[in-house]
């Protein structure tokens, strides 16, 4: 009802503002020299920026020679004498701005002279810079102002909130920094307050209980902590209150039922404690309560069901405890249910067979037994997620003759049997996640299906990789199967493929140079298989590969070095986009297990963005270590461990400043380990065993913590503070953080020497050292050596 009620009200000021396009009277002078000075700032700054693209769409039309009035995006009202501007509409004007352009807000200077403005949108432009306050207190005629999904930052200046008539402030998706200040208390018209996607710190202010006409409040993902004022219990207009995705904690107001006229109340993704509060049982307006991922605790009150208006309730991801299983006669009529690791036993609910309208059910990570029902397969569900169940038999055909599912999920439980033929005929499901069971048999899925996302790992498929997949296939997982023999060039047809895993297979024949055209992946795993011949040098075409695995199998010849190319493993990749901006809610795939600090782990599918990993242990590659991987400078993980491989290790690798984990061990290597390691600050898991390394380990901030001495164990001579072994020559200098040669009361020589005191071991090490020339040979190695980067 509130967001009818702000569309109706939104339209009626539009018709208003749209009365008068009238050409008996223009706008005026001031004001649309204002517009076109607004025009040429916004200009220049793209100039100035290089942008490839200056044409600004639209605003082509603003001239000179035409009255204002008439120009696009420009609405204006007819005064008594002369038309007013009162509405400018300039979102989405730089669509796709190149990533060097700064627009910045000083572009919005001119339009504060225009002081008729009543509705005001600049979303969607990527202004960077403070909000220009004082700017905005001349606007003191506002209605609606939009700067959404821009990149303003520090705080949000105390004039907005002087703004009387102000009933739509929208700042979401920005880069804001203050707290809500206390004169939030001034706007007591405001209508609807929209500050999500702000990254606001601090707490909520007490203020906020001075807005007492406020009907919608949205501070949704931010950082606000602290728990929920109690002067929200003032605004007895509420409608919509939006809380969700920031660090509240504390218990729920206790009174917060008082809000008589809630129709929408969310809290999802805090830090709350406590159990629901009993008052809410008199919000009868309440559609929407959104509760879930909090630290809740308590028994789920059965009165929650006979609040008729609910539509849409979630309650997962708490502490909460479900025991109405078989008394409850719900009075809703729900749309959406998540009652996600709510500790329900036995069969799914039968209660939700009269649930007709049920369009999103979340029933995962309980103890739920027994088969998939029938009924549940008929209420035609757009998503459907059972995973982390003890659920059995096998899934219903009917399943898969639904227009409306999109999302299947029963992963982790105890299905088995082959799957239904005509699941390759679902015109509609976009995710299915089947991993972790027992099913067998192999679907051929329609070329033109919507299936984007198919998770079918852990379980017992079997014969040759399929590749009748559908042409809009995004993740494709047939992990820690029984599939055997080639892999199917006919998988380089599934053009839009991101993410191939294929690990704990049993794939044989030579490496698939065919992977090299598939453009689009971000990952491929490949680790566990028997895959034979060179790694391909053209795989260096994938740019956007950031995980590559190929540890495990029994490739052979040299490490290309044209993996050194890799540009998804060179700069930081981007977020990928994820399944909970696709849906209105959060899933998880199969973890992707991979070596990880010294044991195979799983990556959480839901953090894969923030992982750059290279794995081509456990082969036998030859040959030396190219120099060009030390430019992959977005690497978390090298493994190269159990191979083959000779040389030395490149002076380049400390240049891998994101490198955590990295192992070389079980090789042929030899010579120093290169001062340069004293550049690697992030790395955290070191194994350099099982060479032929000799000289002094690298000092350095990092370095000096990596003390176990297996990871330096069965080499030709390693020496240093590492392995409490003394170095009998004059070493580099160590490294300190900063890039510079840390002081001598640092370094090797406060050591002693082993067998002998301190004075007599170095006064003699000193004189040996000069007659055979070493001081001459370490002076010019020094003056050699390559410079430090400073991180």
């Amino acid at each position: 009802m509130a967001r009818l009620t702000h569309l109706l009200l939104t339209y009626f000021l539009h018709m208003i503002l749209n009365l008068s396009h009238s050409p008996s009277l223009c706008c005026p002078q001031d004001q649309k020299e204002a517009l076109l000075q607004f025009k040429s700032l916004l200009v220049a700054d793209l100039f100035r920026n290089n942008s490839v693209d200056t044409s600004l769409g639209d605003l082509e039309s603003w001239n000179s020679s035409s009255d204002c009035c008439q120009w696009k995006m420009v609405t204006c009202h007819t005064g008594s004498s002369s038309h007013q501007v009162t509405g400018l509409n300039l979102y989405y004007l730089i669509p796709l701005p190149p990533l060097n352009t700064a627009v910045t807000s000083d572009v919005l200077t001119p339009l504060f002279r225009i002081k008729s403005l009543m509705l005001l949108d600049i979303s969607s432009n990527s202004i960077q810079g403070e909000i220009p306050g004082f700017g905005f207190a001349n606007l003191t005629h506002l209605v609606h102002l939009d700067m959404r999904q821009n990149s303003f930052n520090s705080s949000i200046p105390p004039q907005l909130f002087r703004l009387k008539y102000l009933q739509d402030l929208d700042l979401s998706s920005n880069s804001l920094e203050g707290m809500l200040s206390g004169h939030l208390g001034n706007l007591r018209n405001l209508k609807l307050l929209n500050l999500d996607e702000n990254f606001l710190h601090g707490n909520i202010p007490t203020e906020i209980g001075n807005l007492t006409e406020l009907q919608t409040l949205s501070l949704r993902q931010n950082k606000l902590s602290g728990g929920i004022p109690s002067s929200l219990l003032n605004l007895r207009k509420m409608e919509v209150l939006d809380l969700r995705n920031n660090s509240l904690s504390m218990e729920i107001p206790a009174d917060i039922g008082n809000l008589l006229n809630m129709s929408s109340f969310a809290l999802s993704k805090n830090n709350l404690t406590g159990g629901i509060p009993s008052s809410i049982r008199k919000m009868s307006k309440l559609e929407t309560l959104r509760l879930d991922n909090n630290l809740l605790s308590g028994e789920i009150p059965a009165w929650l069901f006979d609040l008729e208006e609910v539509k849409n309730l979630h309650l997962g991801g708490n502490r909460l405890i479900w025991n109405n299983n078989a008394t409850i006669v719900p009075k809703c009529v729900l749309s959406e249910l998540s009652l996600r690791s709510c500790g329900l036993s036995g069969h799914i609910p039968v209660w939700l067979t009269n649930q007709t309208g049920l369009n999103f059910l979340d029933l995962s990570e309980n103890e739920l037994q027994g088969p998939f029902p029938q009924w549940l397969a008929e209420l035609d569900a757009g998503t459907i997620i059972l995973s982390d169940n003890k659920l059995t038999g096998s899934l219903p055909p009917r399943l898969f003759q639904s227009r409306s599912l999109s999302v299947l999920a029963p992963s982790r439980n105890n299905f088995s049997g082959e799957l239904p033929e005509n699941i390759g005929e679902t015109s509609a499901v976009m995710v299915l996640m089947l991993s972790g069971n027992n099913f067998s048999g192999f679907p051929v899925f329609d070329p033109e299906a919507l299936l984007a996302y198919i998770d079918f790992s852990s379980n017992r498929f079997s014969g040759e990789v399929p590749s009748t997949f559908g042409k809009n296939t995004l993740m494709l997982s047939l992990s820690q199967n029984e599939f055997s023999g080639h892999l199917p060039q006919n998988l380089s047809n599934l053009s839009q493929l991101e993410h191939l895993d294929l690990h704990d297979d049993n794939i044989t024949g030579e490496f698939p140079a065919f992977l090299s055209q598939m453009s689009s992946l971000q990952i491929l795993n490949l680790g566990n298989n028997s895959l034979e011949g060179s790694i391909s040098n053209d795989l260096s075409n994938l740019s956007s590969l950031r995980i590559l695995d190929l540890s495990d199998n029994k490739l052979t010849g040299n490490v290309p070095s044209s993996l050194g190319n890799l540009r998804g493993m060179v700069d930081t990749p981007d977020l990928l986009s994820s399944l909970s901006d696709m849906f209105s809610f959060s899933i998880e795939f199969q973890d992707l297990f991979v070596n990880w600090k010294r044991s195979k782990q799983g990556l959480s599918s839901r953090n894969l963005d923030v992982y750059s990993l290279l794995d081509l242990s456990k082969n036998q590659l030859s040959g030396e270590i190219p120099a060009s991987l030390g430019g992959l400078k977005a690497l978390k993980s090298l493994n190269m461990s159990f191979n083959s491989i000779s040389g030395e290790i490149p002076l380049s690798f400390g240049n891998l400043e994101s490198l955590e984990t990295l192992d070389l061990s079980h090789n042929n290597l030899s010579g120093e380990i290169p001062q340069t390691f004293a550049k690697l600050l992030q790395l955290s898991t070191l194994d350099l065993s099982n060479n032929k390394l000799r000289g002094p380990i690298p000092e350095g901030p990092q370095m000096n913590t990596l003390i176990d001495p297996s990871s330096y164990a069965n080499n030709s001579g390693l020496c240093g503070m590492q392995i409490q072994v003394a170095c009998q020559e004059v070493s580099a200098p160590p490294v300190s953080e900063n890039g510079e040669p840390e002081s001598k009361e640092t370094s090797l020589f406060s050591w002693e020497f082993a067998g002998i005191g301190f004075p007599v071991g170095f006064f003699s090490a000193v004189g040996v050292a000069y007659g055979i020339g070493y001081f001459d040979n370490t002076t010019r190695r020094r003056l050699h050596r390559p410079p430090i980067r400073r991180i």
